[in-house]
């Protein structure tokens, strides 16, 4: 299984993000797999967002709560994020990352796409 993020590496100020997380591998992984979404901006340790369940149910950090969500397409194999009214302090890189177990793992997910980077600024 290969998770790989995709997305713009740029974003205005109070504009919203929209990141990709597509998913190599069998529909039956992808399907049996919660996966999340961290960040890491520059100079600081990882950030959990959220994650999506097996099911579509969703969890996310309380500040982010309000801003924040997370979709998946059994489909096309792909998890989407997107941030509305994003600020300069969401200049980080994102990782889509996937486990059997959700909630906050640190750095035990089984799976990590590369991660991608996004700069805000106008």
């Amino acid at each position: 299984v290969q998770l790989q993020e995709s997305g713009p590496g740029l974003v205005k100020p109070s504009q919203t993000l929209s990141l990709t997380c597509t998913v190599s591998g069998d529909s039956a992984t992808f399907s049996n797999y919660y996966y999340t979404w961290i960040r890491q901006p520059p100079g600081k340790g990882l950030e959990w967002i959220g994650d999506i369940s097996y099911s579509g149910s969703t969890n996310f950090i309380p500040s982010l709560e309000n801003r924040a969500s997370i979709a998946r397409d059994t489909s096309k194999k792909q998890i989407t994020l997107q941030l509305t009214s994003v600020t300069p302090e969401g200049a980080a890189v994102y990782y889509c990352a996937g486990d059997r177990r959700g909630g906050i793992l640190g750095y035990e997910y089984e799976y990590w796409g590369q991660g991608t980077q996004v700069a805000v600024s106008s």
